[in-house]
């Protein structure tokens, strides 16, 4: 069982990873690159100064580097204790696949780019969804495009980007109610 699901899961990165062409490779470069989204941090970290002010963003930045210290951990954990080879070195996939990431790192369950992006944005998205309606739709397409940037360069496979997607989703959730949970403080305090 596990196996047929290794193999569906081989074959269906190779399907994905080879629909790239050249044409397109600076643009899932860019995307894949963790400093592209500054800017739109900035913009998140701004949306939640306006709506909620100085003190709780200071609360919110605390708990946001918590979050990605949390996420990028575990991913590791995860990461050392399965030691699934990424696709750019696994035999029988590395000689068929498309490979233009700047680098090849060793282990690949499950992925910490989409962990993390997706819990920045299920995070982002609740704590600013009253002041901002459709902002967590974007955020989720946003992660969304992060996660299969890493199958398009040629470092995850798809069961590592659904896992660290769902794990980030959890996350972000968990990290929004400790948000929440400070937000009274801060109010009660003030």
């Amino acid at each position: 069982m596990i196996d047929q699901l290794i193999q569906y899961d081989k074959e269906l990165f190779l399907l994905l990873n080879n629909l790239g062409s050249e044409t397109w490779d600076g643009l899932w470069l860019l995307i894949t690159n963790k400093l592209t989204f500054i800017p739109l941090y900035g913009l998140l970290l701004f949306l939640m100064y306006k709506k909620y002010g100085l003190k709780a963003l200071i609360a919110f930045v605390i708990i946001i580097v918590l979050m990605v210290t949390f996420t990028d951990q575990i991913t590791n954990v995860f990461k050392r204790g399965f030691e699934r080879l990424r696709p750019c070195r696994t035999e029988g996939v590395m000689e068929q696949m498309r490979y233009i990431a700047v680098r090849c790192g060793k282990y690949s369950f499950f992925s910490g780019h989409s962990s993390n992006s997706m819990a920045a944005a299920v995070f982002a998205g609740l704590l600013l969804r009253s002041y901002k309606k459709y902002l967590i739709f974007i955020l989720l397409f946003w992660s969304a495009m992060v996660a299969y940037s890493r199958i398009y360069v040629g470092v995850h496979f798809p069961i590592d980007i659904i896992c660290g997607m769902l794990f980030g989703a959890l996350s972000g959730f968990g990290f929004y109610k400790l948000a929440l949970y400070a937000l009274k403080r801060i109010q009660l305090a003030s």
